[in-house]
Parts: C-alpha cells; structure tokens; sequence
C-alpha cells in the first residue's frame, strides 16, 4: 500500500464517466418514457441537452427547451406541466430499471484506473443522476464487472437534491472520511456535474470522448477517424468549457496523468 498521495478521494460520476460509453442508458429512455406517456416524439440530441440534472429535473429541462415546447404545445395545446412531468417520470422508471443493467459495462480501462488509485489510500466516491431504484440495479452489476467504489450517491437520496448544488459531492466527502474537500477531485461527463465539483471546492475533470456530450457509442469511438474524434471532442468542449473545468480529456483511461499533476500542483500548495 503506497499511501502517500496528496489526493484524499475522487468523485466519479457513472453513465459516461465510468460505465455506459456515450451515456446511452438514459437517453434512449427518455426517448421511450415520452413516447409511452404522451406519444409525443423527441430526439437523441433534445434527450441529452440538460445530461447529469436529476431525471425528473432531466424531463422538465427537456419540456422547456423551444424545440419541443413548440411542439408539444401543437400536440397538446399547451406547455408541459409538472403532472405531465410526473407521468413521464413514471414511464421512465421501470424502463429505466430494465434496461440500465445492459449498460453497465466499464468504459476502457475504468477498472484499472480506479483500482491504481485505490491502490495509492485515494478513497474512490460516486454519484448519479439516476435515482436510487436505478442505482440499486445497477451498482450490483457494475460490482461484478469490478467496480466497486466506495461510496455511492443517488441524486434523490438527499432532501436538497442533485446537481449542479454541491450536496451529493460533500456527501461522498463526509462518508468517506475526506478531510480537505481541496484535496478531492470530481470527474463528469457533463456540465451539471462539473458545476457541482466547483460548488464543492474540488478538483474538476471533464471527459470529452467517452460521455454524453460526444454521444458516440464504444464501436464508433474505436473505427472513427481523427477527423470525426476532433469534431466530437470540440462539441464537447463548447459544452463543457462553460462550466471552466480544471481538466478536460478524452476519457478515463487519461486520468492518471490528471492525478499525477494535480498531486504536485498540491504539493505545491495550490488549491482548486
């Protein structure tokens, strides 16, 4: 056990970020909750506009962008209300629960990552924005493909809710013993939840190629040209430049170069 890494805890996100390469767990299920609660069609890219919100927020946040507000008030006369929120939600559940263990394979090298850091005493916490009936399917099957974090947070088990507030962050703080929320780190695929690193006073990561903003799946990330990965990974970038995370690369698999700068940088002194 090497345990003299300045780093105290990493807090990763899960679809995208560790599990799910380009996040397609939950968007082709809100693709499905709309169309089973309300036969009301949306698109890939309106699913992932508001990605790593809380999913009833999720569903809100879609129903307000102008696309799909223009044409759900054609289909039904006015714009969404919460009922309606509540009734997709609803649909989303058990749709969710059924198909999110098919997406629970590690991305890359994930495994080895978290491992290594494991390795070094780095308490290794999680949080999501699937909801604790989603999580308790998922975590068991993501364990037998050997990941085992920690600690993990579930955006509805806290009263104040998800991202991008701090609390599910600090949480992981508190659980896992971490002193010094300046020595932590937040790793994420999407804005909502780098925002909520930086609201915690830690560390922030943004993956670029693996995740929701990139949207491609495993096999079009291994056969696509640099040309394509190039377009990809700026798309990202204009997503996720905005929420000014400390780090931005590819996928996990470049993370241990992320710990090795950031453990000087706190050697150093320097504070996020």
């Amino acid at each position: 056990m090497n345990n003299v890494s300045p780093i105290q805890a990493v807090i990763f996100d899960w679809a995208g970020t560790i599990v799910d390469f380009g996040s397609f767990a939950p968007t082709s299920i809100f693709v499905e909750a709309f169309k089973q609660g309300f036969d009301f069609d949306i698109n890939l890219a309106e699913a992932r506009e508001p990605m790593g919100l809380g999913k009833w927020d999720h569903i809100q946040a879609v129903g307000q962008l102008p696309t799909v507000d223009k044409r759900w008030n054609a289909q039904f006369g006015r714009s969404m209300t919460s009922e309606d929120i509540d009734a997709i939600y609803a649909a989303f559940m058990p749709l969710q629960k059924a198909k999110v263990a098919d997406h629970a394979e590690p991305i890359l090298n994930a495994i080895e990552v978290v491992n290594s850091l494991k390795d070094k005493g780095i308490k290794i916490g999680s949080c999501s924005g699937y909801p604790r009936q989603v999580m308790d399917v998922l975590i068991p099957v993501a364990a037998d493909y050997g990941y085992k974090p920690d600690y993990v947070v579930a955006t509805d088990d806290l009263p104040q809710g998800g991202r991008p507030a701090a609390f599910m962050a600090l949480k992981n703080v508190i659980e896992l013993g971490a002193t010094n929320v300046g020595a932590c780190i937040k790793v994420d695929d999407a804005a909502p939840g780098i925002d909520e690193g930086h609201n915690a006073g830690m560390w922030t990561v943004g993956l670029l190629l693996s995740g929701n903003e990139a949207g491609l799946t495993y096999q079009e990330y291994l056969d696509a040209e640099e040309k394509t990965l190039n377009q990809a990974r700026e798309k990202a970038r204009v997503k996720l430049s905005k929420s000014n995370p400390h780090y931005l690369i590819d996928t996990i698999a470049d993370f241990p170069d992320v710990i090795r700068d950031i453990e000087k940088r706190l050697l150093a002194g320097e504070r996020p």
